[in-house]
């Protein structure tokens, strides 16, 4: 995210309470431009009430300005203009006031701090503009105390601002940055029940073509297993339901025993002789999820694509790996949905994912953790 000052660095889309909220407090603020106004409607000239109320009237404008000027402006130069108009607003009021424009200053520091102006010019410009209010003071003979007071105020309100603008700042990209962390969750979330999906509909609907071919041949040698076929396709399609449902809610498990047994049945079902493991106590507690899924799209990759008549299926407490004597690998293996997906899910779980020719002579695909 990037770190540079400025409106480019707070703009949120749609979020606009601070500006709101900074043309109250500064409407608020203009009260203590009254003084001005009464010290020049005292002067004897009428130049000083007509053109030093207009005066006073525009700074009002510029000063209520600032904030909506600088947060449309993505020139750090530009967003200076403001403080240096204000400034320049001040100085024409010296025919009727003198030295006492001064007090004018702390609206010409709290618009330079409010301009997003950066750290360090900040703290290098408020600081200058108190002393050099102070030393103005200093040179028209003006009490001490109250030469103080001003440079004080100048700098405590200045800074203040600043302050507060920076805290709305890092408020207003926390907020966005909420915003990205929830849209890569959206995306990250459609990509696992996409991924979970195809998974499970890939596998349960191979077996259940599978299954109808088998069912289809034995009606038509008038076999009474067709029916029984018929009944564990039927079964089948209630499964592979009740799975989509609970994935897309965020609730489905897999287990490595339990995609064992799905995978014999299907292997069996397609005519595919099963080599598989007895016991999966070997498999580690934080990976049988793992090693369940890597079963299901192995074993649905055996019974769609290779033309196998073996699979063997290995686990110890380091790996998986799933292999057959079909036609061995393609040069296309690597990049159907079913093996990515599961490419990504071993790979953000931080296990090794490989595939390749198995010693039986067909494919094989391998996790080790």
């Amino acid at each position: 995210m990037s770190t540079t000052t400025g409106p480019e660095r707070t703009r949120v889309p749609g979020r606009r309470p601070f500006q709101r909220g900074w043309l109250i407090g500064a409407s608020l603020s203009l009260i203590w431009t009254y003084p001005t106004l009464v010290a020049l409607w005292e002067e004897p000239s009428l130049s000083a009430h007509l053109i030093g109320t207009g005066v006073v009237v525009v700074f009002a404008a510029v000063f209520l300005a600032t904030v909506p000027y600088a947060r449309k402006t993505a020139s750090r130069t530009r967003r200076v203009i403001p403080s240096v108009v204000l400034l320049g607003l001040s100085l024409t009021l010296i025919p009727w006031l003198g030295a006492d424009i001064r007090w004018l200053w702390t609206f010409v520091g709290v618009a330079f701090a409010v301009s997003a102006m950066g750290r360090g010019t900040t703290w290098l410009v408020i600081p200058a503009l108190s002393a050099l209010s102070l030393i103005v003071g200093e040179l028209d003979s003006a009490d001490a105390f109250t030469s103080v007071l001003n440079a004080a105020i100048i700098l405590s309100i200045s800074i203040m601002m600043f302050s507060f603008v920076e805290n709305i700042s890092t408020l207003e990209r926390l907020r966005a940055a909420q915003e990205q962390i929830a849209e890569l969750a959206a995306e990250r979330e459609r990509g696992r029940v996409a991924r979970d999906v195809h998974d499970i509909l890939g596998h349960s609907l191979t077996v259940i073509t599978v299954k109808a071919e088998l069912a289809g041949r034995l009606m038509d040698a008038g076999s009474p297993a067709a029916r029984a076929e018929i009944a564990q396709i039927e079964e089948l399609s209630r499964g592979a339901l009740a799975d989509v449902r609970a994935t897309v809610h965020g609730y489905r498990g897999v287990s490595i025993s339990g995609e064992l047994a799905a995978a014999r049945a299907a292997l069996e079902s397609a005519g595919v002789s099963a080599d598989l493991p007895g016991s999966t106590d070997q498999v580690p507690a934080d990976r049988r999820e793992l090693a369940g899924w890597v079963v299901r799209e192995a074993v649905t990759n055996v019974v769609r694509h290779s033309g196998a008549s073996a699979c063997r299926v290995r686990l110890d407490n380091r790996s998986i790996e799933v292999a057959d004597d079909g036609c061995g690998p393609a040069s296309t293996a690597s990049t159907g949905s079913g093996l990515t997906g599961l490419r990504e899910r071993v790979e953000t779980s931080g296990a090794r994912f490989s595939i390749g020719r198995s010693d039986l002579g067909g494919f094989k695909v391998k996790v080790a953790w």
